[in-house]
């Protein structure tokens, strides 16, 4: 589906007369590295080997009026992460139904969070990257639909957007790729903003389903001996999730402030249930943005799963092996600087300490780059 989705987005645009389709292109890049403090640290990609593929990218974003309410938009991102190979973020058509009521189609950003529309776009924030304690949601995207309404209440914009679709895919889940399925996505986001302020909730739910190759071996050996509830527990098929999040935001006298807070919920799995915030407070000084930032990763195991289990079982040092793997609890302090040197690009420094209290680790990165758009 997702790749009929894209194929036609694209094919709209090949379709339409030239004298007709004004294609116009603008686009973003990061040129950022950085390096831990010690030889067996590593936080947020680097190791103590300065790096600067891990954070680099490169997108260009091409966008055309079809006419009579119709158009198409288009992302290629490509990451340094991922060997700088190019990859459609988002491709969709728009058909904008009234003036406050716009209905998109194709392969679209799913709107978890406030920056969701900006994630690769470091220009449209101050710190180095998303709070990854919040930041941290294993897919992004989906193909389906979304309608997007916004309209003046008072001295109030409300911004309301629906969505349903799917995601196919790779995740990472215990250190390992996993194919996985967001199957009947929906749900929704609402925004209230004014000059200075703006607060938004948003709330999703998915059947989800992963392919933990890893796992297999355990589930299978727990069905052969008779215990396949505990393996249903373990397993991801066809699981319902949630998501659940808020946020607000403060730009008033040149004081920044921004706060999220999510929850991730998938019934019936070894997913630990994720909770998790941050709050940033900034100072603009003309050009420079000195900021400092904190962030809550808090993940409770699912530990019901193995609680009724015997001691003598000799599967269940495995199971709980499994089910304590997801148990993280990480505190991260950032003080950071952006240099908007140039209308279009800004150069940030940022230095952070991770504790995690779990695994009784504490890693240290200094990261620095330039963001700009085109």
């Amino acid at each position: 589906m997702k790749k009929v989705l894209v194929a036609s987005c694209i094919a709209a645009v090949l379709a339409v007369p030239a004298a007709q389709a004004e294609v116009n292109i603008n686009g973003f890049a990061s040129i950022k590295g950085g390096l831990t403090s010690g030889n067996d640290e590593r936080l947020f990609g680097y190791t103590n080997d300065i790096d600067f593929e891990n954070e680099s990218l490169f997108a260009v974003q091409l966008s055309s009026d079809l006419g009579d309410k119709l158009s198409v938009t288009a992302q290629l991102l490509a990451k340094g992460a991922n060997d700088f190979e190019a990859d459609f973020a988002w491709a969709f058509l728009s058909y904008q139904v009234t003036d406050h009521l716009r209905l998109n189609a194709g392969r679209l950003r799913i709107p978890f969070y406030k920056y969701s529309d900006y994630l690769d776009v470091g220009f449209a924030y101050d710190w180095m990257r998303t709070p990854r304690a919040v930041y941290d949601e294993q897919f992004d995207t989906m193909d389906g639909f979304s309608l997007y309404h916004t309209q003046m209440i008072g001295d109030w914009t409300s911004s309301v957007q629906l969505v349903a679709g799917a995601f196919d895919g790779e995740i990472r889940l215990n250190g390992a790729d996993s194919q996985s399925k967001a199957q009947d996505i929906l749900g929704g986001s609402w925004e209230l903003s004014n000059d200075w302020f703006n607060a938004r909730i948003a709330y999703f739910q998915a059947d989800l389903t992963i392919d933990a190759v890893a796992l297999n071996p355990l589930l299978k050996t727990l069905n052969d001996v008779g215990l396949s509830s505990v393996a249903a527990n373990l397993a991801f098929n066809e699981d319902s999730g949630s998501f659940l999040g808020f946020g607000f935001g403060i730009d008033r006298n040149d004081w920044l402030v921004n706060a999220e807070y999510t929850e991730i919920r998938v019934d019936n799995t070894f997913m630990a249930d994720l909770d998790a915030y941050y709050l940033s407070v900034g100072h603009r000084f003309g050009a420079v943005t000195p900021f400092v930032s904190y962030e809550k990763d808090d993940d409770a195991p699912q530990r019901q799963i193995y609680a009724g289990l015997p001691n003598q079982l000799p599967l269940k040092p495995i199971i709980v092996g499994v089910v304590e793997q997801q148990h993280y609890d990480m505190d991260t302090w950032n003080l950071g600087v952006r240099y908007d040197f140039h209308p279009s690009a800004a150069l940030k420094v940022q230095y952070s300490v991770a504790d995690e209290k779990v695994r009784d680790t504490k890693d240290k990165l200094l990261s620095f780059g330039v963001d700009l758009v085109f």
